[in-house]
């Protein structure tokens, strides 16, 4: 067999896609644009698109190989050549002014990557190289053009960068505020204590609390989303991650305490609620959930964050907690803190223990004769009053209708007669206040008992009662009116 024969069966039987093509009438077009002026080939073409379709007329194919064929769904090299305009067309324009331009400027080989279709409609993009072969550089009478069908990898390529915008897409306008941070650094401090022999984590940290601040500086963020910037009030990422420190204040030295303990522990996933700080310094209640990713668990180096703003919700729960031990109408604690609040005393203590039981004088009246509106503000006067002159730990409580009680803890008689004047001078500053506003005066019965250890406090409540209706009956029998229960 000849080299001849051998070079023609290799064209033949080579995996890509091999096109020997002449450019002779190319070459002579060009150099009759030159010879018109023309020195900017690209702007020439862009300028009347025809022009391109003329350097295409220009090319001559005359030959290609069984892999062309195969590529293109060709049955024959006449099938092929009849049907170029299916093959050369749509999105490849640019790319073929591209190639033009480059042979334009002289060089023998021009590569770009460039879009066909096969004759079955199928889109191909291909790896495109032309070459004018030595002994042909002066009539480009001889270039082989090789084709290389990329489109698998193109696509797995435009798979994974839609994919990436995707989930970029959902990162960045998630509800939730997202931070994905490295904790290498904080892992690299945690395994150099580890290996110093310590063994007693959480003693350490009560011990050398800076190691705490470390860790917390040590933190790289890589990058939050748009929920986050809004949730700190921050106008852009630089604005907010140069503030961080304005962020993680105060009460999050602890969390994150926890936090490292339970790192130290080998959780990497972690949900927590935690205090963070806006950049307008407006208190949030968060709900984080932490979570080194599972890739890059030996080195903590990818780390994602989700930050839930609770706020509203512990507000919500700290009013019905307020509304389950407090007296909507006074503002001091209900009937139901009192019995919890007994309970615990009588348990506890701490001892003594001193009562004051009180009773608003002329409230039934009140009512009949002005209406329970003006019933329900002398009711609100009592609660001005106790919630002025009873200081912690004692807490004054509305028991029932027109009873109120307070509970001193660790109180002897003496100061709970202090509590007891501390009480009547107020009813009389509230009495100045509203003179002229009301025509009823404030007017409480109070009763006094204390119970030392290892005696019934119940006992010292019915010595309180009973000290209670004998100073109603005085205030009664000094009005000259009977009372009425």
């Amino acid at each position: 067999m000849s080299l001849s024969t051998d070079f023609e069966s290799m064209f033949d039987l080579a995996p890509v896609s091999l096109w020997l093509e002449d450019y002779s009438g190319l070459r002579q077009l060009f150099d009759r644009w030159r010879a018109e002026g023309v020195e900017d080939l690209a702007a020439y073409l862009k300028a009347d698109r025809q022009r391109v379709g003329a350097c295409m007329a220009a090319l001559k194919v005359l030959r290609v190989n069984e892999t062309t064929l195969r590529v293109f769904a060709a049955a024959d090299q006449d099938e092929l050549l009849a049907n170029l305009g299916r093959i050369f067309r749509g999105d490849m324009a640019d790319g073929v002014i591209y190639e033009l331009e480059q042979l334009w400027r002289g060089e023998l080989l021009v590569e770009n990557q460039t879009v066909n279709y096969a004759l079955d409609g199928r889109r191909l993009d291909v790896q495109l190289r032309v070459r004018i072969l030595p002994g042909h550089e002066g009539s480009w009478g001889r270039v082989l053009v090789s084709l290389d069908d990329i489109t698998a990898r193109v696509t797995a390529e435009r798979e994974r960068a839609q994919s990436s915008q995707y989930a970029s897409g959902l990162f960045d306008h998630s509800p939730v505020s997202l931070w994905v941070e490295d904790f290498s650094a904080v892992k690299r401090l945690l395994d150099d204590i580890r290996a110093r022999g310590i063994s007693d984590f959480n003693t350490f940290l009560k011990v050398h609390p800076e190691f705490i601040t470390r860790c917390i500086q040590e933190i790289r963020v890589i990058d939050v989303n748009r929920e986050t910037l809004r949730m700190f009030a921050a106008d852009s990422r630089k604005m907010l991650l140069e503030n961080i420190s304005r962020v993680f204040r105060d009460e999050m030295q602890d969390s994150f305490s926890e936090q490292l303990q339970d790192l130290w522990a080998g959780k990497t996933q972690q949900h927590r609620e935690v205090i963070n700080y806006s950049l307008n310094g407006e208190l949030i209640n968060i709900h984080m959930q932490f979570s080194v990713l599972e890739d890059h668990l030996a080195e903590w180096d990818l780390v994602l964050v989700s930050l839930m703003d609770i706020t509203a919700r512990k507000k919500a729960e700290a009013y019905l907690e307020y509304l389950g031990k407090h007296d909507v109408l006074t503002q001091l604690r209900n009937r139901t803190f009192y019995t919890e609040e007994l309970n615990r005393l009588t348990r506890k203590g701490p001892w003594p223990v001193s009562v004051l039981s009180i009773d608003l004088n002329g409230l039934k009246q009140i009512n009949d004769d002005a209406g329970h509106a003006a019933g329900d503000a002398m009711l609100r006067r009592v609660g001005e009053v106790l919630g002025k002159a009873v200081e912690a730990p004692a807490w004054p409580a509305r028991v029932g209708g027109d009873e109120f009680a307070v509970l001193l803890p660790a109180t002897d008689e003496r100061g709970a007669q202090v509590t007891c004047e501390r009480i009547l001078s107020m009813v009389d500053l509230n009495n100045q206040f509203y003179a002229g506003r009301s025509g009823q005066p404030l007017s409480l019965a109070i009763g006094m008992a204390t119970c030392e250890f290892g005696d019934s406090l119940e006992s010292a409540l019915l010595r309180a009662d009973k000290a209670m209706y004998r100073a109603k009956a005085v205030h009664y029998d000094a009005q000259g009116v009977e009372r009425r229960r």
